[in-house]
Order: structure tokens, then C-alpha cells, then sequence
């Protein structure tokens, strides 16, 4: 498989590792876009959210715990945005499913 980001899981291609689990694993994005800026994502090679089937149910609500815990020990305590985007339109450039989690300034609305 051609992934980065599977390559990153991988130990192919350096990262800044923040966390990792047996499912997750997260790292420094090496373009932060705020000051705190890091992305997790499943070890499973998942296209996109919209190439999650039933069965990632679980797996993705994981996800969402482990971004969150994240947000808070890297100091965003008073906020943080999770985005997930998905698919060429809506911005995503990776084609592994990934959350960033930004934070570390305030975050406008609407975000582009």
C-alpha cells in the first residue's frame, strides 16, 4: 500500500508520536495550521469517514475519546476543533481517515 500515513503507523516515515495505542495513532502535523496541531488516526487503513463501514463504530468513537484527551494535555482546556474532512471537496489531501485537532487560539467562524 501507497500511504503516508500508513507508512507513518508503519515506523517508515519519522513523526512526532504524541500517542499510540493498539487502534490509534497520533502525531505532530508537520503543516500546523494553530499553534497545538495534531492528527489521529486509525492504524486500519480507512479511506475516509465516508469509507467507514458499521463495523468501525467503535473504533471511531475511540477517535473522538482520544482527540479529546489530547486537546486537554496539550493545554486547550478552553477549546479546541476537531475536524475531520473527507474527500478531494471537502479539503482532505491524505486518503487515510484523520482528525486534526487544532487549538492553542481562538478559532473563527465561519472556517473556510
Amino acid at each position: 500500500m501507497d500511504c503516508l500515513f500508513c507508512k507513518i503507523v508503519a515506523g517508515e516515515i519519522p513523526a512526532q508520536v504524541v500517542y499510540q495505542d493498539d487502534s490509534t495513532y497520533a502525531f505532530r502535523d508537520i503543516h500546523p495550521q494553530a499553534p497545538t496541531h495534531v492528527l489521529v488516526l486509525p492504524r486500519k487503513h480507512i479511506a475516509s469517514l465516508a469509507h467507514a463501514e458499521a463495523g468501525d463504530q467503535a473504533l471511531l468513537g475511540h477517535m473522538l475519546q482520544v482527540s479529546a484527551r489530547l486537546a486537554i494535555q496539550e493545554g486547550l482546556g478552553e477549546g479546541f476543533r476537531l475536524i475531520v474532512n473527507t474527500g478531494s471537496d471537502g479539503g482532505q489531501t491524505v486518503d487515510h481517515l484523520h482528525i486534526h485537532v487544532l487549538g492553542g487560539r481562538a478559532m473563527h467562524w465561519p472556517p473556510g
